[in-house]
């Protein structure tokens, strides 16, 4: 199509979708019109959707999620959301209460390639209106989904349609604007991926390519309902609603070219870390970065409302750690009023206790890590503290917390979970046997900072201004 065809085109596309009217409402009798919504009920990372038309392009994989059909219809392509109430297990051994898309939260991932025309239906089987906001996308004004300000609510039981186009290739998020509140703490969101139309310079291709939607929630131990009203107490951190060692694993090919798209919907910034690599960060929600605006880096901060998009090269061998850095972040229900019992001495006193209180378990006087492999009574529906096992042992983690995993025998194109890393002989820590060198004491060479007599030999001097007279 030539340039001038394809501007008229896409007018008669906007015009016809009623864009200073803001979103439409569909009419009943056009209800039979609109593509069957798809449904996911899974927690499994489902495999990439190539795409069956439309333009061409390398799909993402989203962790423990999935990515939305479409129907091709007059050259537009068309989805259906469903934004209702679901059920997501968190981990196994729980399952949240939540609101979502399609049967998920965070509803399904978006992709497009820039330049397509797009019609996207919204039925609300919520208990209140509701709208969607593109986030970061170029669109026309009353497409932007701000309740009230850019286009009536969605009542509940009501169907409204969404048409703009894909302007720029990039990452972004959607997510209500309306009693966000609510709605988001509620787990409505997802994630949304423009690909670009034609290479693009700043666009390299890679092998793997994952989406991680960071969101929290505050759960009280025993229910399964999130407290929509917390400001910053969440007892929940979690990757696509999911919490470890319920985060499925990164399976990637030794030398892979690997791209993370990371957003984040909670209310705090988080240092994603990864392991054993080095990354760049080659992308915001503005889109790609410039190549002189890249830099080697192992932690990148992912503040509220952002996205980062990370790739690097997966050239180490072995089970590498990613998780936030916020160490409160790795943990599940942890309780925010214990109090520090570390070098507190029990001895006399757990008896006394344990004949008053049976069940009572003594924790805390020498930190924490024993949780991380006791089995101690629990309400229903609710995870440990710290969890997961792995070769060693107990991980003692939880949260936002997952594993790459790098294999040299890992298909191409396989997203299946390997076993864990064999590590060669003599390549894993280990106990040391031998005699244990003696540790460099004051006055030792290397270490003259002070005098070896203890004495600081500074002499402070204290001497008076005159102050001077406005």
């Amino acid at each position: 199509m030539k340039p001038d065809t394809a501007s008229r085109g896409r007018r008669r596309f906007l015009a016809g979708a009623g864009v200073a009217a803001a979103v439409s409402v569909v009419g009943r009798g056009a209800l039979a019109a609109l593509p069957e919504p798809a449904i996911q009920d899974s927690a499994d990372t489902m495999p990439p959707l190539a795409p069956p038309n439309g333009r061409p392009y390398d799909p993402v994989v989203t962790l423990n999620g999935w990515t939305a059909p479409w129907r091709m219809k007059d050259g537009v392509k068309e989805f259906h959301l469903v934004a209702e109430p679901v059920e997501r297990e968190i981990a196994p051994g729980m399952v949240a209460r939540l609101w979502g898309y399609n049967g998920q939260s965070p509803g399904p991932t978006i992709e497009v390639v820039e330049g397509d025309r797009l019609r996207i239906f919204v039925t609300n089987r919520l208990p209140e209106h509701t709208t969607i906001h593109w986030h970061g996308q170029r669109l026309p004004n009353g497409m932007d989904g701000v309740g009230g300000l850019t286009q009536p609510h969605i009542p509940p039981g009501s169907t409204f349609v969404y048409e703009f186009v894909a302007r720029r290739p990039g990452t972004f998020m959607y997510h209500p604007h309306a009693d966000e509140m609510t709605q988001m703490a509620m787990g409505m969101m997802g994630f949304w991926v423009t690909h670009p139309r034609r290479r693009d310079p700043l666009i390299r291709k890679v092998d793997r390519d994952f989406c991680i939607l960071m969101n929290a929630y505050d759960v009280e131990p025993g229910s399964a309902v999130p407290n929509t009203n917390t400001m910053l107490d969440f007892n929940l951190w979690t990757w696509n609603s999911r919490a470890f060692p319920g985060i499925d694993s990164l399976n990637v090919r030794h030398d892979d070219r690997v791209r993370v798209r990371i957003g984040n919907l909670t209310m705090t910034n988080h240092p994603i870390h990864i392991h054993g690599h080095e990354f760049e960060v080659t992308g915001t929600d503005g889109g790609p970065t410039p190549k002189g605006s890249r830099w080697p880096e192992v932690t990148v901060d992912v503040a509220v409302g952002q996205m980062r998009q990370i790739e690097f090269v997966a050239d180490e061998l072995g089970d590498w750690a990613m998780h936030c850095h916020k160490s409160h972040h790795t943990m599940n229900a942890m309780g925010h009023d214990v109090p520090n019992l570390i070098g507190i001495d029990h001895r006399g006193l757990i008896d006394k206790i344990q004949a008053l209180v049976p069940e009572y378990m003594l924790m805390g006087e020498r930190g924490m890590a024993d949780m991380g492999a006791m089995e101690m009574p629990l309400p229903d529906n609710t995870l440990p503290m710290m969890t997961g096992l792995g070769p060693f042992g107990a991980v003692e983690m939880g949260g936002m917390f997952t594993v790459l995993k790098v294999r040299s025998e890992q298909p191409r194109g396989d997203y299946r979970a390997p076993a864990d890393y064999r590590h060669p002989a003599g390549t894993v820590a280990r106990p040391w046997a031998g005699q244990a060198p003696p540790a460099a004491r004051h006055g030792a060479a290397g270490a003259g900072a002070l005098p070896a007599d203890g004495t600081a030999g500074i002499e402070l001097v204290a001497r008076a201004g005159r102050r001077r007279a406005r």
